[in-house]
């Protein structure tokens, strides 16, 4: 495995430590620390991997001295870094990429048994073929997968929670009286089928919704995956805007602190700009790319046409993988951003770390176009 050292402030192990799992992060060894003592951990741990289960987990960039380890590969890997002294991440880690030579037996290294490598083999190659670590999303493609860690590994607070809870209702509301015509589901609430719909997509209650979807069997289960991934995404744009939007601002005042030539200050001045253009184009991506859903659905709820929704569920899951990537990278930005810059602090760094920043965020946002229904 590759040694690595904390360096770079906001690239630091230490920074992990200090902002948890985001997007992009899967941070256990912070809920090793937070929750380690309790029966939960222990009993449904992430990793069977001892090592592995106080490691972390992230979508990686893939750069040009990452080419040898990925033949070619291009975009994004998943690195897993396991820190030497877990309550010490300023004393750096070894790392590897799942899929680079050699990782399979570093990942049976890590193990104790035949059978535990097996499992933790196939859970990094499941979180591989994740656009982004968003922990509502983690959590559901996890369980359709077999894998059940305990709640303590994603972070989605109660009042995260409880917020997507209501966006649901209220986005779902004329499809569940369309689907239930006024039948009682349990207490009668609209409520307690989003609950149901959010944890499950195999309950018995939800037998109406099937029959007005005219989905069956793993092509319904697919299509609820993707079609609470697009509720999700809709929910996570909405929540985003405000903060976006300071930053496209905030990215046209940020200033180099140190002392550089002319040619630097040019790179920096026409890189802020492409991103801020950049940031908006892929926020109308993602909004075009949800309105194909808003019309299937409306036309679901509005004219009854089951079969318009229906096509959309179908095709959804290629829509939903590539919906992911882009709103898991502006949600990385906005959320690093804002933890670099929090409101009221100087826009000011040195140019190796501007330099680095812009670099990241450029690469990241420099993906195909979306897939938009035709």
């Amino acid at each position: 495995m590759k040694q690595k050292q904390a360096h770079k402030p906001y690239r630091s192990l230490v920074a992990l430590n200090k902002t948890g799992s985001t997007t992009r992060v899967l941070n256990l060894a912070m809920v090793a620390r937070t929750y380690g003592t309790t029966p939960e951990h222990s009993a449904q741990p992430f990793f069977r991997s001892l090592l592995l289960n106080r490691g972390i987990v992230l979508k990686h960039r893939l750069r040009a001295d990452d080419a040898p380890l990925l033949s070619g590969r291009a975009g994004t890997a998943t690195k897993v870094i396991i820190p030497f002294d877990p309550k010490n991440l300023g004393a750096g880690g070894a790392s590897f990429l799942v899929g680079e030579k050699g990782w399979l037996d570093l990942v049976e290294e890590l193990s104790d048994s035949d059978e535990n490598f097996a499992r933790d083999r196939s859970l990094l190659e499941c979180l591989d073929g994740l656009p982004s670590f968003d922990p509502f999303l983690l959590r559901e493609h996890l369980r359709r997968a077999g894998f059940r860690p305990a709640d303590c590994y994603f972070a989605i607070s109660a009042n995260d929670r409880e917020r997507m809870r209501r966006f649901v209702e209220v986005e779902i509301g004329k499809l569940i009286d369309l689907a239930y015509q006024g039948q009682r589901i349990s207490d009668g609430s609209s409520g307690k089928l989003v609950e149901i719909l959010l944890a499950s997509d195999t309950d018995d209650r939800l037998e109406p919704l099937r029959l007005t979807l005219r989905l069956e069997g793993e092509a319904y289960r697919e299509g609820i995956f993707s079609w609470k991934g697009f509720l999700y995404y809709k929910w996570v744009l909405a929540d985003l805007m405000v903060t976006l939007k300071q930053v496209v601002v905030e990215l046209g005042q940020l200033e180099i602190s140190d002392s550089v030539n002319a040619e630097i200050r040019t790179f920096v001045a026409k890189s802020r700009a492409r991103l801020q253009r950049t940031i908006q184009r892929r926020v109308r991506d993602v909004g075009l790319t949800l309105q194909t859903y808003d019309e299937a659905f409306a036309r679901l709820t509005g004219a009854g046409d089951a079969v318009a929704f229906r096509e959309f569920l179908l095709a959804s899951p290629a829509m939903f993988l590539e919906l992911g990537e882009r709103v898991g990278m502006i949600s990385h930005i906005a959320s690093f951003w804002r933890y670099r810059f929090p409101p009221g602090t100087p826009l000011r760094a040195g140019a190796d770390d501007i330099l680095d920043l812009l670099q990241d965020f450029e690469t990241g946002l420099a993906q195909p176009t979306l897939y938009l229904a035709a």
